[in-house]
């Protein structure tokens, strides 16, 4: 078995692809080539350490030559963008090929003249040595098994067209269509939870649940307890429903246009569970970004900071703990 690593994106396609790859034995999710030891995923997005999300390959060479599989991977990658691969910005979402095997450096080279010359703009993807690679954290590992309706920059069309060449091992894939399919929500949701999450309904301003709530702790995702919010960002808004200047990770969310009432709405949805969870707002504390997550209580529970660690939260206990020491 040989080992390549590539960072194409928001790692969860990309390793979702892969992993369906015939010849693949096996992928990790992880962070490469920055320059700080062990970082977390909150400090690849927002501290500038010049990892790239990456997943790290392992593959049989005789089942998957390194050509093929590169050019299986330029298949769900825009070559040229920097910095840049579908909706996701950031360092963190560059294009790269990192390789352990000083012998495999010509091929890649050799690999991206073809490429560039396929191409009417120069190829933005780095090939450089493996300095690092960090695995994520476990819930990042395996996303879209775990999350099948989850965010994925890659589409279905390429996974469609990569299916066809007879690259892929099944035809299943991830990604949904955004809406919640549990048939047994009705039983574990409130009548107002229910009608909120699968329905799209909005709760009364000012009389729900967490509106007024400002104890330290997490919000989290009332269908299937991903983790969204967390109290350091919580406002007042004077909106009547919770408000948050943004989510814990934004590939946890996803946006979609609402021309409902006669107006124009960005709606937010969970990504793992489909679930409605309200709308953002280009008027959130300008020190904070300038938006405002307007959230619907009934989409979400709150996890109080001392129970965090005991329900299975306690990674995000320093995103509460730091926003208490600061003072704020």
């Amino acid at each position: 078995m040989k080992r390549i690593y590539l960072a194409g994106g928001c790692f969860w396609g990309v390793q979702k692809y892969i992993s369906l790859l015939r010849g693949v034995a096996g992928t990790t999710v992880g962070y490469a080539n920055g320059h700080t030891a062990y970082p977390t995923y909150e400090d690849v997005c927002h501290r500038g350490t010049g990892h790239a999300e990456t997943v790290e390959v392992l593959y049989d060479e005789d089942a998957l030559p390194l050509t093929r599989l590169l050019d299986c991977y330029a298949r769900i990658i825009d070559p040229t963008s920097v910095n840049r691969q579908g909706g996701d910005v950031g360092s963190q979402y560059r294009t790269g090929i990192y390789y352990v095997d000083e012998s495999d450096a010509d091929i890649i080279l050799g690999w991206l003249v073809l490429l560039g010359e396929s191409l009417d703009k120069p190829v933005a993807i780095e090939c450089k040595p493996l300095e690092h690679f960090y695995p994520a954290e476990e819930y990042h590992q395996n996303y879209l098994e775990k999350n099948p309706g989850g965010y994925c920059h890659v589409t279905q069309e390429q996974f469609a067209y990569a299916c066809s060449l007879g690259d892929v091992q099944t035809e299943t894939f991830g990604g949904g269509d955004h809406t919640v399919h549990d048939p047994g929500l009705r039983g574990r949701l409130t009548p107002m939870q229910y009608e909120v999450a699968v329905n799209g309904a909005t709760e009364p301003p000012f009389s729900n649940a967490y509106a007024d709530n400002f104890r330290p702790g997490i919000y989290v995702d009332v269908v299937n307890g991903a983790p969204l919010f967390v109290s350091a960002d919580k406002f007042e808004s004077g909106c009547g429903w919770p408000a948050f200047s943004k989510p814990i990770d934004a590939h946890l969310l996803r946006t979609l246009p609402d021309h409902s009432y006669g107006r124009e709405r960005v709606e937010v949805r969970s990504s793992g569970s489909g679930a409605h969870l309200g709308h953002v707002f280009e008027d959130g504390p300008v020190e904070a970004g300038g938006l405002r997550y307007c959230i619907n209580s009934a989409a979400l529970r709150f996890v109080p900071e001392e129970d965090m660690e005991k329900e299975g939260y306690g990674a995000y206990l320093p995103l509460v703990q730091e926003h208490q020491r600061s003072g704020a």
